[in-house]
């Protein structure tokens, strides 16, 4: 892994979080560095107020704090931990971090932002930068050329005001806008959707996955659900998003109590709402917002449900199922059960085999596309 970044006045030390040895991928991007050569160019004024959005691990606002008054505003939990540790490495001075669910000011000279995946979130913090921004006060968004279109070019147009682009460099391109629509349009804070066949009523906001219907394996884990092992039992839905399957697992067997556990600021603040408007109470349901289980107390679950992902950001990835595997493990009481699903094809049952034993791992499952898998701990 390339962990030095070697830029025209400084040269950093750079990581993504969790560090994996001999993992080939590196903590920032072609995108990163166009934008700080941009800046560069641009001769600002030292100790500029930067508000940088969606910076995934912290590269981008630690090339940026030596010199100007930085704040970071990020979804991720892990981009959180990523920054503090690259400010650590680097001794570079604080931050000012923000999350998601926190207000835009509009006390910036210059706004960056790398252009999250997901089109609702892009149009929800343009209307926030309109809502509060100057004209004058450039946004600068950076992304891969290829993920540039003319309908994101529309976004920024209809959600912000006037917008260019960039020549392409390193195949990233970057875009140009200010907050000049004197009509422009507003993005909902959140969609709201039916998750049938269940009785349960959702609210996502902006940055959660499965905005507007059930995925085929939430779908599936849901016909699924495990008998509680224990009564009552201590639950966690792990990358819980919208919270739908904790909150199904609470509804069917209320006695239990509930721990909502997911990377994401919004699925936390979303399954938060969506339990309290589909349960009734928080009663016997608790909201952490985690890398995996890293802050979890050992030995204090009994059923632990998992839908892992299989990217970060733009990289498909197993590193985080294996975390969670491993995580999982050592937060189940003995006796206790992971239940997982997954594609097919991504050798979930074989990991298992390997971090619990061959006799501990059993097929519960599985359809064309999905296996769901239980892993109990001896």
């Amino acid at each position: 892994m390339k962990t030095q970044l070697q830029l025209p006045d400084q040269t950093l030390r750079l990581q993504r979080y969790p560090y994996i040895e001999g993992s080939d991928l590196q903590a920032w991007s072609a995108g990163d560095e166009y934008v700080y050569r941009y800046l560069q160019e641009q001769q600002l004024d030292k100790q500029q107020r930067i508000l940088i959005l969606n910076d995934h691990f912290g590269a981008l606002s630690s090339m940026l704090a030596s010199n100007n008054q930085v704040t970071f505003m990020s979804d991720s939990k892990v981009a959180h931990l990523a920054l503090r540790q690259n400010l650590l490495l680097n001794q570079l001075p604080e931050v000012n971090c923000l999350t998601s669910i926190d207000s835009i000011n509009n006390e910036y000279d210059v706004v960056v932002m790398s252009l999250p995946k997901i089109n609702r979130m892009l149009c929800w913090q343009l209307t926030q930068l309109r809502a509060v921004l100057p004209s004058n006060i450039p946004v600068i968004a950076v992304d891969k050329a290829k993920q540039i279109h003319s309908s994101t070019l529309k976004l920024f147009e209809q959600h912000l005001g006037t917008t260019t682009t960039s020549l392409a460099y390193k195949k990233h391109r970057l875009i140009f806008s200010f907050a000049d629509n004197a009509s422009p349009k507003q993005a909902e804070e959140a969609v709201s959707w039916s998750a049938t066949p269940t009785p349960v009523e959702l609210s996502n906001l902006a940055n959660v996955y499965s905005g507007e219907k059930l995925d085929q394996g939430a779908r599936l884990l849901l016909e699924h659900l495990p008998t509680p092992s224990c009564e009552p039992c201590d639950v966690i839905d792990l990358g819980c998003g919208n919270g739908i399957i904790g909150i199904r697992y609470k509804q069917l067997n209320p006695t239990s109590s509930v721990t909502f556990v997911d990377e994401s600021y919004m699925a936390v603040e979303s399954a938060k709402r969506n339990a309290l408007s589909n349960i009734g109470t928080l009663d016997g349901c608790n909201f952490r917002v985690d890398n995996c289980l890293e802050s979890a107390p050992k030995e204090s679950a009994d059923i632990i449900l998992c839908n892992p992902p299989f990217h970060q950001q733009n990289a498909i990835t197993d590193h985080i199922a294996q975390q969670m595997f491993e995580d999982a493990k050592n937060t189940l009481r003995s006796k206790g059960t992971l239940r997982v699903i997954g594609n097919r094809h991504l050798g979930y049952f074989a990991a298992l085999v390997k971090l619990f034993g061959r006799e501990q791992v059993s097929l519960v499952t599985q359809n064309r596309k999905f296996v769901i898998i239980d892993a109990t701990k001896r």
